[in-house]
């Protein structure tokens, strides 16, 4: 958790190169920040600035780029002080359009065979790994990395876990990993530090649809466990058993 004295420091307006401002609501992540950076991109979206091209949210922060011949950076940078100034932002309403999102997880086995060193190092049996695990209801936090790859938590205190001291040579597509109270669930094969604690079959980066990313920030999800067995079985559903069921 911040001190008061760290969260004082915040929210900030920081120049990024000619045409970016990254707007910060803390140092590290935390609950209330980063239910500001997702109310707060919402509103500048809403607020439908022609000269804004893109924005973009991090687990803390907003990203904003513009077009530097059509408004001036301090210009830009007074418009979003003032909307920061329109309300509190750690306590805003998290932005309509999220979904629930459940996705089959088969935790442990071959499949995923990290539980049982992330359930010690969490303090729990491999089988309340799985009850904590699948009976959370996480938030996308934020979506980074690789294309379509979700950020997750928080999970309770016990999985504030380190990662590995080493990298894990690759996991799968679909692998569910965990450390410092969240989850990622990548969207490629590749290397990790964090540990392999289960798999699912979630298509997470479609190129092809006409949106790509399955998950969004500010939806929530559920990932509920699976047997090996059924997992087998979902792996030959394009949807990978996955369900959305809108919230907000």
């Amino acid at each position: 958790m911040q001190s008061l004295a760290q969260i004082s420091d915040f929210p900030s307006i920081q120049p990024m190169g000619v045409d970016g401002i990254l707007v910060r609501f803390a140092g590290a992540l935390n609950e209330p920040a980063n239910r500001a950076a997702l109310a707060f991109r919402a509103a500048v979206d809403r607020a439908g600035w022609s000269e804004v091209i893109e924005t973009s949210s991090s687990l803390v922060s907003v990203y904003v780029r513009f077009d530097p011949h059509g408004v001036a950076h301090t210009a830009m940078a007074e418009r979003l002080a003032g909307l920061l100034g329109a309300q509190d932002w750690f306590h805003a309403a998290l932005p309509g359009g999220r979904r629930l999102v459940t996705i089959p997880t088969a935790y442990g086995s071959t499949l995923a065979p990290q539980l049982e060193e992330a359930a010690t190092a969490a303090g729990v049996t491999p089988q309340e790994a799985i009850a904590q695990m699948s009976g959370t209801q996480v938030r996308v936090q934020t979506i980074g990395f690789a294309p379509g790859q979700p950020y997750l938590g928080a999970l309770p205190d016990n999985w504030d876990i380190p990662r590995q001291t080493g990298l894990t040579p690759q996991v799968p597509a679909g692998a569910l990993v965990v450390a410092l109270r969240q989850f990622v669930l990548f969207s490629v094969a590749m290397p990790t530090g964090w540990r392999h604690v289960g798999q699912t079959a979630a298509p997470l980066f479609r190129p092809e649809a006409d949106d790509p990313f399955l998950l969004r920030p500010g939806d929530e999800v559920r990932f509920d466990a699976v047997t090996p067995e059924a997992f087998d079985q979902l792996k030959r559903d394009p949807m990978g058993g996955v369900t959305l069921r809108g919230i907000a």
